[in-house]
């Protein structure tokens, strides 16, 4: 059985009648349910997408992602919070994750330092695999999971896209993408090296509407490195 069967089974379970239904009770837009549904795209629905559709459907999300375990979720897993502080790992019936809070980030312009807001509009955390952690040598509690606005970075990065960022890693890479405190505002972009300076780069081939900006000491503070990408399009 595939992931698009048993979601097809979890909804009949659960007694959504339609694929609007499940998207008004878990968040996943309705056309991403109908792609998984059909087995469209040549990957597979993203971690985050599943574990929405898992909640909402009262199935274990090791079920639903590879087929093991019980389909139904035991009655120890407690559900999650609406607001975070800390990283932690998602509890003892989930050991191969961790939870990345999601964030807004609070900045003032030529400060290093940075505070976070916790980004309730979903009252969640991003799932991300330990061992993708682990094997990486990434601190759980330096990341952060922020929400990308805007286009500027498409076609890789759109409009609500998550990323996770590497705060412990501020270390100027040419052509690696960071999300950085430019003049007090949080933007995520690339860094490109030219001519001896360092500069924003926008991955839109608008340059007219998205033209790269000078990145001096003082009005761009890198955040962290951008390590990892969530997103619900396919």
């Amino acid at each position: 059985m595939d992931i698009a069967s048993r979601l097809d089974e979890a909804m009949k379970a659960a007694g959504y009648d339609s694929q609007s239904a499940l998207a008004r009770a878990s968040g996943v837009p309705q056309p991403t349910i109908n792609r998984i549904l059909k087995g469209v795209g040549k990957r597979g629905p993203e971690t985050q997408t599943l574990s929405k559709l898992a909640q909402a459907c009262n199935v274990a999300f090791e079920w639903l992602l590879d087929g093991t375990g019980n389909m139904s979720r035991t009655a120890s897993v407690q559900e999650a919070p609406t607001v975070y502080h800390e990283v932690v790992t998602a509890g003892p019936n989930d050991p191969d994750f961790y939870e990345i809070p999601k964030v807004k980030l609070s900045l003032s312009a030529g400060l290093t330092g940075f505070q976070t807001v916790p980004e309730i509009y979903d009252g969640s955390k991003l799932s991300v695999p330990r061992n993708w952690a682990d094997r990486n040598g990434y601190i759980p509690s330096k990341l952060l999971a922020l929400t990308v606005k805007g286009e500027s970075m498409e076609p890789g990065l759109g409009e609500g896209d998550l990323v996770v960022i590497n705060t412990a890693d501020t270390k100027l890479v040419d052509g690696m993408v960071y999300a950085i405190n430019y003049e007090g505002e949080a933007v995520i972009k690339r860094l490109v090296r030219d001519s001896g300076e360092w500069w924003l780069a926008s991955d839109n081939t608008d340059q007219r509407r998205f033209h790269r900006k000078s990145c001096r000491s003082g009005e761009c503070i890198v955040v962290g490195r951008v390590i990892r990408k969530e997103s619900d399009r396919i």
